[in-house]
């Protein structure tokens, strides 16, 4: 009953989170110059300013900032997201297309990256001062620091140029009609570059706190109690000291997952990945607003959930995590 009262608070801060962040995208996006009028006119070559006055009233851009604002948090209580400026599409119907993509490549990114990471942080750490341990630290050091769209272009470079291993763009061979199986492999080759670029980043930093995480409990007193009752060095590692080590892990990857456009971004920019990302870049450049405001309100969304989900496997890996009343969860 504690931990569903705790849950349900979180939650409840979650949604005041959520409201005030969605208040200043909504200020703040409003408050820059230039709107959807400036761009239909612009690709129009030019309109006269009675066209521009009808445009904004057709899209409801002549009301008062309150208003607009009010009509907006209202369609947003029912779920309604807007409709897309540039798109001619519902905002909801833009993001539910362009998600799975988004999700493919975090996701994959995210299990690749975390798998190897903790596998390179158990082994650095087993031996601190060997070769092993030096080697993932300078990897990781290299990884966390390359920007992201740096190592994009040298894996481009590298694998789509040199060696022409992996196609250079896009999510599927549009030249070429695949079907079910077939049609899962060219995605999944597609997929390689992307997922080894957004994923050198999680790996980096995934390997450098595992690492600094096993070292902290492999020197702790119930480790040494189980390598004094002879258990084998794999028990010890992986069975005893690794899923406290993994606390740490868990709460970083759930951080980082919650950032699912912006970590995005510039790798479906760079390899044209039919995204969220790509959709959030074309959306400013068209100044399509709704679509803006809806892909930063999913956006936090995701963040206020990945946050709570985290802190709810946490508590559930570590039952030593008190809650506020003092009494174990």
């Amino acid at each position: 009953m504690q931990f569903l009262t705790i849950t349900l608070k979180r939650a409840g801060f979650g949604l005041v989170l959520l409201s005030a962040v969605l208040v200043l995208c909504f200020l703040l996006m409003h408050l820059a110059p230039g709107d959807v009028a400036d761009t239909i006119a612009q690709d129009a070559g030019g309109l006269d300013s009675e066209a521009m006055a009808q445009i904004r009233k057709d899209y409801g851009l002549d009301l008062p900032l309150w208003q607009q604002m009010l009509k907006y948090f209202s369609n947003v209580a029912l779920l309604d997201l807007g409709y897309s400026f540039y798109y001619n599409q519902p905002v909801t119907t833009l993001i539910l297309e362009k998600l799975p993509a988004t999700l493919l490549l975090v996701i994959s990114a995210q299990v690749v990256s975390i798998f190897l990471g903790v596998l390179l942080g158990v082994i650095a750490a087993r031996r601190p001062n060997g070769v092993t341990s030096h080697v993932v630290t300078v990897l990781s050091l290299v990884g966390y620091a390359a920007p992201v769209f740096w190592t994009g272009i040298m894996l481009i470079i590298l694998f789509a140029s040199i060696f022409p291993i992996f196609p250079i763009g896009n999510m599927v061979d549009i030249s070429v009609e695949r079907e079910g199986f077939a049609y899962m492999l060219d995605v999944l080759h597609h997929l390689v570059l992307p997922m080894l670029t957004l994923g050198s980043i999680f790996l980096a930093l995934y390997s450098r706190l595992a690492r600094a995480s096993m070292l902290d409990v492999l020197g702790s007193d119930y480790v040494r109690t189980a390598q004094a009752k002879g258990l084998s060095e794999f028990q010890v590692v992986f069975k005893h000291a690794l899923r406290n080590a993994l606390l740490p892990v868990v709460t970083t990857a759930g951080l980082v997952f919650s950032g699912i456009v912006s970590g995005a971004v510039l790798v479906e920019t760079v390899f044209s990945w039919p995204g969220l990302g790509t959709l959030a870049v074309q959306s400013i450049v068209a100044r399509d607003t709704p679509t803006i405001l809806g892909i930063l309100f999913f956006s936090s969304l995701v963040v206020v959930v990945a946050n709570l989900l985290t802190d709810m496997v946490y508590r559930v890996i570590d039952p030593r995590i008190q809650t506020s009343e003092g009494s174990q969860v």
